[in-house]
């Protein structure tokens, strides 16, 4: 039976339900099956070793999920390459390259729910009635342990960059 969760998030103010499981802080990060661009799958294990800071948009095509990808690429790129960001929408890969192409930004893989939202089910971050992520965010460190978890109440709203960009910097003492 799907895990379905309701008054957990809303949209535009309109309580939505959720598919897939609460995730919580100190659980090993559940597995996932997105694709890239060139349509390859991806999943944890593709890439463990790094702390990963994963966030779940709607949609890049919108001005929220673009703005909050940006900002955290921007914030990101100060730790180097011992932390990777992930972008999960369920756009197509097609549209997601050519979002990649228009932002000029390099140090962001978005990867793709689209096929069989793999991710929303797993993470807990699938809007049933629309067949989109909602907003979240995790950290996951590079022995794959969820150490930071925010689902954005209003998934019109951004998420707390200043605490999620903090469990970045404790996962990264965890790896030295």
């Amino acid at each position: 039976m799907t895990n379905r969760r309701s008054n957990v998030v809303t949209l535009k103010n309109n309580p939505v339900t959720l598919i897939g499981p609460e995730v919580q802080v100190g659980d090993k990060a559940p597995d996932f099956e997105v694709s890239d661009h060139n349509l390859s799958k991806i999943n944890l294990k593709d890439t463990s070793g790094k702390v990963r800071l994963i966030i779940t948009v709607p949609s890049l095509d919108t001005p929220v999920c673009d703005k909050e990808t940006r900002d955290f690429s921007e914030k990101v790129s100060s730790f180097g390459d011992d932390v990777t960001l992930l972008v999960i929408s369920s756009d197509l890969p097609f549209a997601q390259k050519r979002w990649c192409g228009g932002a000029g930004l390099s140090n962001v893989q978005t990867l793709s729910d689209h096929f069989n939202m793999s991710f929303g089910g797993s993470y807990g971050t699938h809007i049933e009635e629309l067949r989109l992520n909602c907003r979240a965010v995790f950290v996951v460190d590079a022995n794959d342990k969820v150490t930071y978890v925010e689902y954005v109440q209003e998934t019109t709203d951004y998420p707390d960059y200043q605490k999620a960009l903090e469990a970045v910097k404790e996962a990264l003492q965890l790896v030295k």
